[in-house]
């Protein structure tokens, strides 16, 4: 199965980055994340560093556009296969990075690509 990292991971269970990972790891899919704070979500510990996660396949971003900036050469890095853009982290800047990296761009929601089987 093909890893997922959520980065803006938190803590508080209302917030749509901890549904994402419950939902995950739910589904079976297995799930890295980074986060501000360090905790366990569903089983998923939170990392607060940029760790050199390996065979990243999707990372879903729950960050607005203006944090998303110090992560840019980070996610690239991963090498994943897609970035999914949840709403309020539409990022026309980033994406043109990500195509040029050959990174498929989602502009979609996690939980809703998961809801309809089509994540």
């Amino acid at each position: 199965m093909k890893t997922t990292l959520v980065l803006g991971a938190s803590l508080k269970p209302n917030r749509y980055s901890n549904i994402a990972i419950n939902r995950l790891v739910k589904n079976d899919v297995p799930v890295k994340a980074v986060g501000l704070r360090k905790g366990v979500v569903a089983g998923v510990d939170i990392a607060t560093e940029k760790e050199p996660f390996e065979n990243i396949h999707t990372v879903t971003l729950y960050l607005n556009p203006k944090r998303q900036e110090e992560y840019y050469s980070y996610i690239v890095s991963l090498q994943p296969e897609r970035v999914i853009f949840n709403p309020g982290t539409e990022n026309q800047e980033f994406y043109s990075k990500l195509r040029q990296e050959n990174i498929e761009v989602e502009v979609a929601c996690t939980l809703v690509l998961l809801a309809s089987n089509q994540y």
